[in-house]
């Protein structure tokens, strides 16, 4: 039996090695997640690394987990405003959409490989769903800009999809193990997952940060603690009463983005390297679950099965369920194309496992292997794609803080970064010689990638990032004497 400092050793080493790697991959533009899953192989039973797993309970519960971190983040890097144009979009989507995918791949595997309609189905389930984990590394990692709303989108139905997914999955299999359920009572459990989910998630979000804003924590540590905890709890309770934790866990990150909160860099840098983390593990446990000998007799099966997803599948759930929507052809090419299969699918094939489903075996061989096709056919040219389809748009650079500024719920001021354009009519101009300047404190100056604190005299250069702390009411009004 191994120690546990053997056992720690080897994780710690297995991170550090992927995080190196990650970022050599986004110089060459490879997903990270076929990193982190390469890796996980390699230090396998059947790989250099000879450790032994073939545990998919213990991997369940690992990718469980790291989602709940995983959708969290996502949910605080969800800007609503930009969201709320495409959510009816995003639901049907993440609903009818599933459905659609779901009904096709079972046709296709139950005619060409001659499996059970209700097996056949259940692949179709497992497969359904966009992952969150693969979409948010993938459109972050790449710093892929979109046109349009495409970008919010995908990431809202990347979100919300896997309630559907999870209920196709555990209907069938319990079809399939004779349980005495009615499809009435299958419809129903989805609502009371879907409207739990987001209810709970709406005011447990609402009330984090009522929390947070009133509570005055004697360490600063404690605010990512305790959203750390929280977030847990969000996803645990809405489960224990059969909503949709994963479901309740984004809502609630959402919420919480568009308020202000206290120390919300703090939290947001927190759960961004979190949910990195999480990614990390959770791939590489998925690897170490595989066994690459098992894969080979899958291969054919695993592309023809690949292409139908990506070709036909995933395209008609996204036409048909998007067909009332504002989006054009193009759009909802890219759409199609950006229809990532990750963890998430992986983690739903553990479920037939240990449920001793006679063909659970050969599903999750098959998973694994569109999963790997999904990362190195989709993943790796979505760039080009969107290049192709003139949906790519000029990348953001974000604008980094070398100062923080903590909220008090009464407070009624504001941090904000503001970028001199070109050809500005602040350019040359001292900052006392700029009038909507004046009664605001300007922290810190960056140029140069170099920060600096001004005076009254520093004058202004061509794309400066100036750090001002104002009131509130006169935000807009130099944001726009800014743009």
């Amino acid at each position: 039996m191994n120690s546990l400092e053997t056992i720690l050793l080897s994780i710690s080493i297995l991170i550090i090695i992927s995080t190196i790697v990650a970022k050599v991959s986004k110089k060459i533009g490879m997903p990270v997640l076929l990193i982190f899953i390469g890796i996980g192989m390699l230090a396998g039973s059947e790989g250099p690394g000879g450790i032994e797993f073939d545990n998919a309970s213990i991997a369940q519960n690992v990718g469980i987990i790291s989602l709940i971190f995983i959708l969290f983040s996502g949910g605080l890097d969800t800007n609503w405003s930009k969201t709320k144009p495409v959510m009816w979009s995003s639901l049907s989507l993440s609903t009818l959409g599933v459905l659609i995918t779901t009904c096709a791949m079972g046709a296709f595997v139950h005619f060409l490989f001659d499996l059970q309609w209700a097996q056949a189905l259940l692949l179709g389930a497992v497969v359904s769903s966009t992952d969150a984990a693969a979409v948010f590394s993938i459109l972050s990692f790449s710093n892929l800009n979109l046109k349009g709303k495409v970008k919010p989108l995908l990431e809202f139905e990347s979100g919300t999809n896997d309630p559907m997914a999870i209920f196709l999955t555990i209907s069938l299999i319990a079809f399939i193990t004779n349980r005495s359920t009615s499809y009435i009572e299958f419809f129903e459990l989805f609502l009371l997952q879907m409207g739990l989910g987001s209810l709970i998630g709406f005011f447990a979000g609402r009330l984090m940060v009522a929390i947070i804003n009133r509570i005055r924590f004697p360490i600063e540590g404690f605010y990512t603690v305790f959203v750390l905890a929280f977030s847990v709890l969000i996803y645990s309770f809405t489960a224990k009463i059969e909503g949709s934790g994963f479901l309740a866990v984004y809502v609630a990150g959402v919420v919480v983005n568009n308020y202000e909160v206290v120390h919300k860099r703090a939290i947001y840098r927190f759960f961004d390297g979190l949910a990195w983390l999480s990614q990390t593990g959770m791939f590489i446990t998925l690897g170490l679950l595989v066994f690459p000998s098992k894969l080979v007799p899958v291969m054919f099966t695993g592309i023809l099965v690949s292409v139908f997803l990506i070709v036909v599948a995933r395209p008609l759930g996204v036409f048909i369920s998007l067909a009332k929507s504002e989006f054009n052809n193009r759009e909802k090419m890219l759409i199609s194309w950006v229809g990532l299969r990750g963890a998430v699918p992986v983690i739903l094939a553990t479920f037939p496992l240990l449920e001793g489903i006679k063909e659970a075996g050969w599903i999750f061989n098959v998973v694994f292997f569109i999963v790997l096709s999904s990362a190195i056919v989709q993943g790796w040219t979505i760039s080009p794609i969107a290049k192709w389809l003139k949906l790519d748009a000029p990348s953001k650079t974000k604008i980094k803080s070398p100062v923080e500024f903590s909220y008090p719920q009464d407070s009624t001021m504001k941090l904000i970064n503001l970028r001199v354009p070109e050809s500005h009519s602040s350019i040359n101009k001292s900052l006392v010689q700029i009038p909507q300047l004046k009664g605001n404190l300007i922290v810190t100056i960056t140029r140069d990638n170099n920060y600096f604190v001004p005076s009254g005299g520093t004058v202004l250069e061509p794309g400066d990032i100036i750090q001002v702390l104002v009131a509130k009411e006169k935000v807009n009004e130099l944001k726009e004497y800014f743009s």
